[in-house]
């Protein structure tokens, strides 16, 4: 289940008023917190409710579909932060690759120090089981991450263009993971040049696309072998 994105719940907010919604949201960093040393399971869980004063059974609630659910509302909460704390005010004035960059450069370090947790996310997202979700998870984050740069596509290339940079944020959370250089130096590197690849190919692609170019003709061709110029 992919958790909706809604603003996290004010500090001022009793937690035993919340929807199952906001819960799931409320909860989700203390149990990718409690998860480094208890694994994504009901200890995450159990701990993270009794240190946020949540009723277990209610927090149960709010995840039914157990790690997977966990680390769906753990993603969402990440949405909820980029949606707030990248406005389209701070980003209009930068280019398209420059906004893309921002984006994934402010979600990883939403979870900087969480790399265990991540590792753990990472493992159980992998699994058979989950990967359809995975999938729908990574997707619906590079769609978020393409409509605050501004993209409005609605053929093929709103398709294109995320999948491409699921790929490529997958690709990056993987080195994320575990690059012990500083100040994550070897991730900020793989993850220019992933884009500086994206950025060439959207280039060749719109070159190719041309309305204006000549396009290869078959029945041209043959006539040229048959009547050679010249």
């Amino acid at each position: 289940m992919i958790a909706p994105i809604t603003a996290p719940p004010s500090e001022m907010t009793d937690i035993a008023d919340l929807t199952l919604d906001e819960l799931r949201l409320a909860l989700a960093s203390q149990i990718a917190a409690e998860s480094i040393f208890d694994g994504w399971g009901d200890a995450a869980l159990a701990n993270a409710a009794d240190s946020m004063g949540a009723d277990l059974d209610v927090a149960r609630l709010a995840f039914p579909g157990g790690a997977m659910d966990m680390i769906g509302a753990w993603i969402a909460a990440i949405d909820a932060q980029m949606e707030s704390g990248l406005p389209d005010q701070k980003l209009a004035d930068m280019k398209i690759r420059e906004r893309i960059r921002t984006l994934v450069q402010f979600r990883l370090d939403a979870i900087a120090g969480q790399e265990e947790a991540l590792r753990r996310a990472l493992a159980i997202m992998a699994m058979p089981k989950n990967v359809a979700q995975s999938l729908k998870l990574g997707w619906h984050s590079a769609d978020l991450m393409w409509r605050k740069a501004g993209d409005t596509s609605t053929d093929y290339n709103h398709y294109t263009k995320r999948t491409i940079l699921a790929g490529i944020y997958a690709a990056t959370l993987a080195v994320f993971v575990d690059d012990q250089s500083d100040e994550k130096a070897e991730t900020s590197a793989f993850l220019d040049r992933r884009i500086e690849g994206v950025m060439r190919f959207e280039k060749a692609k719109a070159k190719w696309l041309q309305s204006d170019r000549e396009y290869f003709s078959v029945t041209r061709f043959l006539g040229r072998l048959r009547y050679p110029a010249r």
